[in-house]
């Protein structure tokens, strides 16, 4: 079987990703790419449901290479964020708090440091139909700039989620369980008052400091 090991992974990030409620139901999808292959979910299954061999391998032009399932309807802009970005891994949720910000906000606010291991400020990706090239496009754009330039490790996608990128399935799936932390500080912040916010130079300060999570480089390519 192609890609045994990355598809057993798929599998078992799904597992997590429903335990931790960054999915409910058959919602969110999971790649990973080896070379010029990529592993994804299937479309309409439940993520902690899935067996190895669920999973399709595709080429880097989504034509199907091996697998009996469809892919998600989503692989379109997993594909588009793999052919800009070094990413190897991505992960898309339908988290709670990701997607409250992503239905009121254009931007995640920075109202804590921890920001910066996702690359800076998350942006709110223009809302487009799911599984358009439109919404790959938009997912893209947001995922442009950072701290430093060197790319965003995650993006909001208007009233719909989140995806979070990274140079294996691990990280990716730390980077929304992440996003999906900061978003629920903020929104629980709003609750009691009008939450700080940390400035470009207050960010810029940690960044100099290197205060940043272990495992994480804010504003590292993706390389």
């Amino acid at each position: 079987m192609l890609l045994a090991d990355e598809r057993a992974a798929l599998c078992g990030i799904g597992r997590r990703m429903a335990g931790s409620g960054l999915v409910t139901g058959a919602s969110g999808n999971i790649s990973v790419r080896a070379g010029d292959l990529v592993a994804v979910t299937p479309g309409g299954m439940m993520l902690d449901r899935m067996a190895p061999e669920d999973c399709p391998v595709l080429d880097l032009r989504g034509e199907p290479v091996e697998g009996e399932r469809a892919p998600s309807s989503e692989t379109p802009m997993h594909l588009a964020i793999y052919e800009v970005t070094g990413a190897t891994a991505i992960v898309h949720t339908h988290s709670t708090y990701g997607t409250v910000v992503a239905t009121t906000m254009t931007e995640l606010p920075p109202i804590h440091y921890n920001t910066l291991a996702l690359g800076g400020v998350v942006k709110v990706a223009e809302y487009a139909t799911y599984g358009t090239p439109e919404l790959a496009a938009n997912v893209r754009a947001a995922l442009e700039g950072g701290i430093g330039g060197g790319g965003m490790y995650a993006a909001l996608m208007a009233n719909h989620g989140g995806v979070a990128l990274g140079r294996d399935l691990e990280e990716a799936y730390e980077n929304a369980r992440l996003l999906e932390w900061l978003c629920g500080v903020y929104v629980r912040a709003r609750m009691i008052g009008e939450p700080r916010v940390l400035t470009e130079e207050q960010l810029r300060q940690v960044v100099e400091r290197g205060l940043t999570p272990p495992g994480h480089t804010p504003g590292a390519p993706l390389a």
